[in-house]
């Protein structure tokens, strides 16, 4: 079966994969990407980034590690950059590439999302003296939409066959790095079966990337890491 992402009606074609995990990490009713969102955050936007470029045929995964195929780079500049990063010879392992450059994933998604008008960013500065990018949505109710969707896959649980393969994937890697936003965490408990079948479905398809974003979260939570506005 073809899972490749773009042949998904779900997302506008306009908005990447990571583009719309970063929007998923908004919190709608308090109108804010809220702290304990952000520590997963650049970890979740490259894993979404190497989700996009394995399932399109520009990478290729075995075990923990992958390698980057003889193909032309895609044109989302992103997703390009993560490309470049894989080898083209030695495989390279999951982890690191989800991990060592997570600090530099929001800011080029911000941008693009700004680009496009989907997000205001505004330079402000706290107490007078910290400047800070706050990022407005400027259209909560389709990102609400959106999680909706990611959330009546699992806790509806519906066939991880029959998902698109985005949503699965949001489903997932929300639930991997503990996005409060779209699950809590009496409700990834209460569905605890329906995550694990839909994660052994993105993990047929992308064999251990999934396993890698988690080990990346779980080591920047352990020492309060996070990257982002």
């Amino acid at each position: 079966m073809d899972q490749s992402l773009p042949q998904s009606q779900s997302l506008p074609q306009s908005q990447s994969l990571p583009q719309s995990l970063f929007l998923l990490c908004y919190t709608v009713d308090k109108e804010k990407f809220e702290l304990t969102n952000l520590q997963g955050r650049g970890q979740l936007l490259r894993a979404a980034a190497l989700t996009v470029l394995t399932l399109d045929g520009l990478l290729s995964a075995a075990g923990k590690k992958v390698v980057r195929l003889p193909t032309e780079p895609p044109s989302d500049p992103f997703l390009a950059d993560v490309w470049r990063d894989v080898p083209a010879e030695k495989p390279k392992s999951w982890l690191s590439l989800v991990h060592n450059k997570a600090h530099t994933a929001e800011k080029p998604i911000r941008e693009q999302l700004a680009a496009t008008g989907v997000v205001t960013i505004r330079h402000e500065r706290r107490l007078g003296l910290l400047a800070v990018d706050r990022v407005i949505v400027n259209d909560p109710q389709r990102v609400l939409a959106m999680q909706e969707r990611v959330r009546d896959a699992v806790l509806h649980g519906s066939d991880p066959a029959a998902v698109p393969m985005e949503e699965l994937t949001m489903a997932v890697f929300a639930a991997e790095t503990e996005v409060t936003s779209v699950f809590s965490g009496k409700e990834r408990r209460e569905h605890e079966q329906a995550l694990k079948a839909l994660a052994a479905h993105f993990d047929d398809a992308v064999p251990g990337l999934r396993k890698a974003l988690r080990d990346s979260y779980l080591s920047s939570r352990a020492v309060g890491g996070g990257w982002g506005a």
